[in-house]
């Protein structure tokens, strides 16, 4: 299961965050810098009313629906990259995600201490943002010094290796993330195995106050502190940035789904922007969702943006995509309309598909097969 990390400065939220996408309070959210040392992790239900839908639709009462994992990352002080604070444990802990949630303070409460006595979230995002690129400048200096000796010898793997670091340095030195840096196919395959901290997908995660959340969601510039962010996260690589509450979405932790959306018409909202966020952190992973419904369930199934027919049913059973001989397909927003599998069929929205088939997001399917 893919993993996305929660990281950011001290007290600007992130454990309140976690324990508002798990619905727990696992991790302990508190006043003072470094509450969070060990990482939590916690698995995270992708929320799809899809499923719902479609449950009815098949006369079912048992939904599954797509997981998955964030982990709770300590706090990223300035210095980190020299082992400052946590910094060591920090880095070692956000090299093990396939993602990253910037969680980034949009809102002021003198209550709240923040790290540095004030309220900024571009300085805050740039210190985080510099603390990883310094780490990768790091590993990619003594990485070409281990490379150099094989790459002199005429080894070609080695002198790839020392081309692409070569490339990255000076776009590192300029204080911009691996990922901005545009490399060809090749160049890409083998960034991977560098494990470079800036070249990680990121989402930025606006925590605003219960009182701002109505507005922001509304129009998410209307916030002077939020409209920074999303300048800077497009600017910057082309990053989302999305509008939460993690205050508001903590208290919901202890009421059920009919209380809570009480509680929030109550605030004139319908979503603390949490749905959103693991929404948009599944995309962000390259995560995409297929569906098979009947009378016994209705489950999404997480699979790769570009994956084709037989590599979807593997995810059922690997017999799936050894015996592979079809799928029939139709596409929820179709089926929704047709009202039914057969009046989709009547009306040529179901379809079948062979192997080279690349599965949408929404795809409801039934796969044929013969092992």
């Amino acid at each position: 299961m893919l993993r996305a990390g929660i990281v950011g400065l001290p007290n600007v939220g992130k454990s309140t965050l976690f324990n508002a996408l798990t619905r727990t309070r696992n991790a302990e959210a508190a006043n003072y810098p470094f509450c969070t040392i060990d990482p939590n992790v916690g698995v995270v239900t992708v929320p799809d009313s899809r499923l719902d839908v479609l449950a009815e639709m098949s006369k079912t009462q048992k939904i599954i629906p797509a997981a998955i994992e964030f982990v709770d990352i300590a706090g990223l002080v300035e210095g980190a990259s020299e082992g400052a604070g946590l910094g060591n444990k920090f880095l070692a802990n956000i090299r093990e995600v396939d993602a990253i949630v910037q969680v980034v303070r949009c809102f002021e409460n003198d209550d709240i201490i923040h790290e540095l006595g004030s309220v900024d979230p571009i300085r805050d995002i740039e210190i985080i943002n510099s603390e990883l690129i310094l780490s990768d400048i790091a590993a990619l200096d003594k990485r070409k010094i281990s490379r150099a000796k094989k790459a002199k010898s005429g080894d070609k793997e080695s002198k790839a290796e020392i081309d692409l670091i070569d490339k990255l340095l000076p776009h590192l030195d300029e204080g911009k993330p691996a990922i901005t840096l545009e490399l060809t196919d090749d160049e890409k395959k083998l960034l991977k195995e560098f494990f470079l901290l800036s070249s990680k997908r990121t989402i930025y995660a606006c925590n605003v106050s219960e009182d701002e959340l109505g507005g922001a969601q509304a129009d998410p510039d209307s916030l002077p502190l939020v409209a920074k962010v999303r300048e800077y996260a497009a600017q910057s690589h082309d990053a989302e940035a999305i509008v939460i509450s993690a205050q508001i979405e903590q208290e919901l932790v202890d009421l059920d789904d009919e209380e809570a959306a009480e509680f929030l018409a109550d605030m004139g909202v319908t979503d603390s922007g949490v749905s959103t966020l693991i929404r948009a952190v599944y995309h962000l992973l390259g995560l995409r969702t297929y569906i098979t419904t009947g009378v016994q369930e209705t489950r999404a199934w997480t699979i790769t943006a570009g994956d084709k027919a037989p590599a979807a049913a593997g995810v059922i059973h690997g017999d799936f995509e050894r015996g592979f001989i079809a799928a029939e397909v139709c596409h929820y927003d179709d089926l929704v309309a047709a009202g039914s599998k057969s009046a989709a069929r009547d009306v040529g929205k179901l379809r079948i598909e062979g192997k080279e088939y690349v599965m949408k997001d929404g795809d409801v399917v039934e796969f044929r097969f013969n092992v």
